[in-house]
């Protein structure tokens, strides 16, 4: 018979075989003063002190105590695991056939995973399951993803492992598959298990359960009328709801003392629609997890533009604050030209230029830099003197963008010309403003009202269906993938998941399900760049870094245009691939994609078509790199070592991969020269078809004309957007619906 004390010195004794007798030496000496103090300590107290006590040794000297505090935690699961499942610790994976129909009985399972696979194909799938691969967690990455993702009953104890998590999600999203479902449910889960990639957070926490959606988040245009923009924050409020995260374009509203039905000097402005969707994000919860999120975009020339920059201040009128929404400004390159040249700007209201000119001023953008359709109207509009308009230096709307920036991060940074230039289905619309992270950039129009009848009883409210953004997003974890060289093998099996996505979700804004089925949007992303570099003895600041970024992400856009013309070759194209920057050629043309290999393909998606109208995004991924055990999005390091804190722990963390080699290449944030970012940026912009969450990260007593000096290179680099400044005096909210 084992004892409790043998089963602590055994469990002393696999530490030692694995990380070395005199590596955890400390280990023991710390557990025989508890057992003195606690003889007879529980094994699960035992286990818990036990770890947090190898965590207090981890610094950048001795980053490998999170791997040996995750190797506790794993035990405590287990044996909890065990217990419910009344099995042994070594066959706590092999009963996850009837732990699947356990719990669809129970209603946490979506019935579908046993009515669209056998039980001969659950088994068959139980013997894929790889423990193995839970040590490759980190302590942070496993405590991450068991306390907010895997399935918990009714009680919220958790009744799911970390490897059939992985399988669940892989079964969920292969469930429609007709050819070789069984292997593609294997590629997925062979992806995501060896921590190669991440899903976004919607589909980590929700896919294969009976509630929430699969989607990051939501992009509205809100309509100019009452019923237009109370319209749009019930679709947000629904949305928020089931966990999304929303972006809303308000540029189209008229602004403070414009007309209404021609009462001159009637409107209130944007800032209390502003205030209504503020109250929104904190009413409306995300599943009782956390309050909304949402971000207003406002054009750089509406007249409302002054006080839209000082909604997020912490001094002035609090009646004309909005502190729980993010703000994004809408920027021309004609504004920046004025910045750049100390010259006046135009503030016009929107209404007006519509019903004056006859046309919407948002609704154009110049097509080459220096020239095009929006400078044009823009001067008509300058030059129309029955318009009435406010006269500003361009350079005080920027200070005022800055000092914003300096106290709250934002607003973001939305260069709407370079993203229009950029997107491949110019020939459907046009892109206002950008999501709550700043990554995704597709067609948007608002969904108009036209009427409400009554119907035998019924009443039944008829609106004109506008393009409501889905945000579709996942990410490779470049510090693992590409080290063991496994993209080629990689991307195709993503896509597809983020493509099944498409068709799985039920998404409650109808208008919203219209979009995603029209264009098939994905946003194919990356993290772990920092940690890549760092692998690679790559400094970040070099021109060998911003080559790096160039090769590898035009590799990485190759490989998901590829597999996406393959899967309209199996399933059909997207419904407005005709006549696209994919069909005609002119996405290839544009980025310079001119060798035999990228004209072989070019030829093939004329003729085959894409089944995503839109492909690559690069989200913040704060939450799932953490799972992944790398480094933020394309973000440098904050520290070496820091402590991640929540409401209830703080917990010692290293970067990825530290050692006597890599140390010398993971140089905090806020001492990199921004300059090399951005250019790196550029490279990597190029060969993404949407955008990408670039932060900027700047000292506190940084000077009025260096911050400047960054925005203008990113715009003249051909950034499309920039996210938060972060300063280091700033404590930003992180975007939890974009973390893929």
């Amino acid at each position: 018979m084992v004892t409790m004390i043998d089963e602590k010195e055994i469990v002393l004794q696999r530490l030692e075989d694995e990380f070395g007798k005199e590596e955890i030496s400390p280990l023991r000496r710390k557990h025989e003063r508890f057992e003195k103090k606690h003889p007879n300590a529980a094994e699960n107290e035992w286990t818990k002190a036990l770890a947090l006590d190898a965590l207090s040794f981890l610094d950048e000297e001795e980053p490998y105590w999170t791997f040996v505090a995750a190797r506790l935690l794993l035990m405590e699961i287990y044996k909890e695991a065990a217990d419910n499942r009344q099995v042994s610790i070594e066959n706590v994976y092999k009963v996850f056939t009837e732990h699947i129909h356990k719990f669809v009985a129970k209603g946490l399972y979506n019935p579908i995973l046993v009515n669209a696979y056998s039980k001969d194909e659950l088994q068959q799938l139980a013997k894929e399951l790889e423990p193995k691969r839970d040590q490759l967690f980190t302590y942070i990455g496993l405590k991450t993803l068991m306390d907010r993702y895997v399935t918990r009953d009714f009680d919220k104890k958790p009744i799911e492992l970390p490897q059939e998590r992985w399988m669940v999600i892989a079964m969920t999203l292969m469930q429609q598959e007709k050819e070789n479902r069984i292997e593609k449910v294997k590629e997925a889960y062979w992806a995501m298990s060896n921590l190669y990639m991440t899903t976004a957070t919607p589909t980590l926490a929700n896919a294969g359960k009976t509630h929430g959606q699969l989607s990051s988040c939501f992009i509205d245009t809100v309509d100019d009328s009452l019923q237009g923009i109370y319209d749009s924050n019930t679709d947000v409020a629904t949305l928020s709801k089931f966990g999304g995260g929303i972006g809303v374009y308000m540029g189209k509203v008229r602004s403070r003392g414009s007309s209404i039905q021609g009462f001159k000097g009637a409107s209130s402005g944007v800032i209390p629609w502003i205030k209504q969707l503020n109250n929104t994000a904190v009413s409306v919860d995300q599943l009782g997890q956390r309050q909304g999120a949402i971000a207003i975009y406002l054009d750089v020339w509406h007249k409302d533009i002054f006080s839209f920059l000082d909604l997020k201040l912490n001094n002035g009128d609090e009646r004309m604050r909005a502190h729980d929404i993010f703000t994004g400004v809408c920027l021309p390159d004609i504004f920046m030209e004025a910045v750049e040249n100390r010259e006046d700007w135009y503030l016009f209201d929107p209404h007006e230029v519509r019903t004056v000119m006859g046309f919407d001023l948002e609704d154009s953008y110049d097509e080459k830099r220096g020239e095009g359709s929006f400078r044009n109207n823009y001067l008509a509009c300058v030059n129309n003197p029955l318009l009435s308009r406010d006269v500003v230096p361009a350079i005080d709307i920027m200070k005022r963008i800055m000092r914003s920036q300096l106290e709250t991060g934002v607003p973001f940074m939305f260069y709407r010309d370079e993203v229009n230039r950029k997107n491949p289905n110019k020939h459907k619309g046009m892109i206002y403003s950008s999501n709550l992270c700043t990554e995704i950039a597709q067609n948007m129009s608002p969904t108009e009202f036209e009427s409400v009848e009554l119907e035998n009883d019924i009443i039944v409210t008829r609106r004109k269906a506008g393009d409501f953004v889905v945000c579709n997003l996942s990410s490779i974890n470049l510090g693992r993938a590409v080290p063991a060289n496994v993209l080629e093998r990689l991307i195709p099996i993503q896509v597809r998941m983020l493509d099944n996505v498409i068709d799985l979700n039920n998404i409650p804004v109808k208008q919203a399900a219209l979009t995603n089925e029209r264009y098939r949007g994905i946003g194919l992303g990356t993290f772990g760049w920092h940690h890549l570099l760092a692998v690679s003895g790559i400094a970040w600041e070099s021109e060998e870094a911003v080559q790096f970024a160039d090769k590898l992400y035009e590799k990485i856009a190759y490989l998901t245009i590829q597999s996406s013309m393959k899967l309209a070759e199996e399933k059909s194209a997207y419904p407005l691939f005709e006549g696209s920057d994919w069909h005609t050629g002119s996405y290839f043309e544009s980025r310079g994609y001119h060798d035999e290999k990228w004209t072989d393909l070019k030829q093939k998606v004329a003729q085959k078509g894409m089944r995503n109208g839109y492909v690559m995004a690069v989200a913040p991924n704060s939450t799932t790199s953490i799972i992944a055990g790398s480094t933020a999005s394309i973000d440098p390091i904050f520290q070496k070592s820091y402590s991640e804190e929540k409401k209830d722990y703080k917990i010692p963390v290293t970067v990825p991969d530290l050692n006597e080699k890599t140390t010398w290449y993971y140089k905090s944030a806020y001492f990199i020269d921004q300059n090399w970012t951005i250019k790196q940026n550029a490279a990597r912009a190029r060969h993404v078809d949407q955008g990408i969450s670039l932060n900027l990260y700047v000292q506190n007593t940084v000077k009025a004309k260096d911050l400047l000096a960054l925005h203008l290179n990113a715009w003249n680099s051909g950034v499309k957007t920039t996210y938060y400044v972060r300063s280091t005096s700033v404590e930003l909210l992180e975007c939890e619906s974009c973390a893929s």
